[in-house]
């Protein structure tokens, strides 16, 4: 899959395919709608991938290496969670279960880790933050690393906020947050203007590292090489808006990832490729045999869907026919219904002049019944038989 500097990018903590912002990325800028994570969190997953492996590679598709162990220091869920499921890898919290304190870790805990991912927390580490170091230092296996991220700026030395901090807490007179110090030699110190990550009162910062002093602490606590991952990977969505504070991979030794582990993970990985393959080819298999059917399918329906139009066709054309004799039949019925009204009419005129006829005959009988009842009076008194 290919990635445009305009278009999208992949998530190389979850393997998301994203929106890249319209307006650039940020170093804190949630970025990722799946799983949030942020420029600097995928610059340190892209860092460990180059760091074990030479190439660049989301974390979903990194091999699964139970064999290096790791722990991380106040990780995000997610993050933690896909780290835990490619490594023995454990996140641990300076205020809860499992609990860090990296400036008196256990003594179980010396020499045992293969990597270490720490973020965002060594701002906030009481002085002498070089101590912390050493402590991360003598975790790690002879051949470890850590993977840092840290505020820092460019120019200048270090700035430590409380240099003389020893016995000290917090305090809100009038409500507004202030640092209370005792320092060895018993004087006290008072600091206001507290900064603050995470909101006022959430985790206090207690200096502001330079880059030259962040790489001096990681050399002075005897690392062999610091190098700060200033290329970005475009691909995955690191695109650093900064030039500051920018993820560091702290050496100690060369930690090459345990062959006889990669080797078994790629037979598996081969395995699982060949049983995938394996079950494409039955799915291609079956997509063909759906295909022939679909087809076979498709054919019987266009013969259907002939037939059933030239039953249609058929029946239009008799039904056409049909209602020419209907039709036929209803002019025909006009015709000896108008024949009918004709004959009738005629009828009763005939009616009428046999009716005029008859009275006419009647009274031409009456008439000459009186003129013959007439001749015969005549007659008869001309023979002198009637008065």
């Amino acid at each position: 899959m290919t990635f445009s500097a305009t278009g999208s990018f992949l998530c190389n903590v979850c393997g998301a395919e994203c929106a890249r912002p319209s307006g650039g990325f940020g170093r804190e800028v949630e970025s990722c709608p799946t799983c949030r994570s942020s420029t600097r969190v995928r610059g340190l997953v892209a860092l460990l991938s180059r760091e074990l492996f030479g190439v660049d590679l989301a974390l979903p598709d990194f091999p699964t290496l139970k064999g290096l162990r790791a722990f991380g220091m106040s990780d995000s869920p997610e993050l933690a969670g896909r780290l835990a499921e490619k490594f023995d890898y454990t996140n641990t919290f300076y205020h809860q279960a499992p609990r860090l304190d990296i400036t008196r870790p256990s003594e179980n805990d010396l020499g045992r880790y293969d990597f270490i991912v720490s973020s965002e927390v060594m701002e906030h580490v009481p002085v002498p933050v070089e101590r912390a170091f050493e402590n991360l230092y003598r975790m790690l296996k002879p051949a470890g690393l850590l993977l840092l991220t840290a505020p820092y700026t460019i120019e200048g030395k270090t700035v430590e906020h409380f240099p003389n901090l020893h016995q000290y807490a917090l305090a809100a007179p009038g409500g507004r947050t202030v640092l209370v110090n005792r320092r060895e030699d018993g004087a006290l110190e008072v600091f206001e203007n507290l900064v603050f990550h995470g909101g006022d009162g959430s985790t206090l910062e207690m200096r502001v590292f330079s880059e030259a002093g962040l790489k001096e602490a990681l050399r002075g606590a005897g690392f062999d090489s610091v190098e700060v991952a200033s290329a970005g990977v475009p691909e995955f969505g690191v695109e650093h808006a900064e030039t500051w504070s920018l993820p560091i991979a702290a050496r100690k030794g060369r930690l090459l990832p345990p062959i006889g582990e990669m080797a078994f993970g790629a037979r598996a990985e081969h395995r699982r490729v060949v049983a995938l393959e394996k079950e494409l080819d039955k799915l291609r298999s079956e997509y063909r045999k759906f295909q022939e059917f679909h087809e076979r399918s498709a054919e019987e329906a266009k013969r259907d869907l002939a037939d059933r139009t030239e039953w249609a066709r058929k029946w239009e054309r008799d039904f056409e026919e049909r209602s020419k004799w209907a039709f036929q039949l209803e002019h025909e019925r006009d015709d000896a219904q108008a024949a009918l009204r004709q004959s009738q009419a005629a009828e009763a005129q005939a009616r009428q002049r046999i009716a005029a006829l008859e009275k006419e005959l009647a009274e031409t009988r009456a008439q000459l019944a009186q003129l013959r009842l007439r001749a015969w009076t005549r007659i008869g008194r001309k023979l002198g038989a009637i008065d």
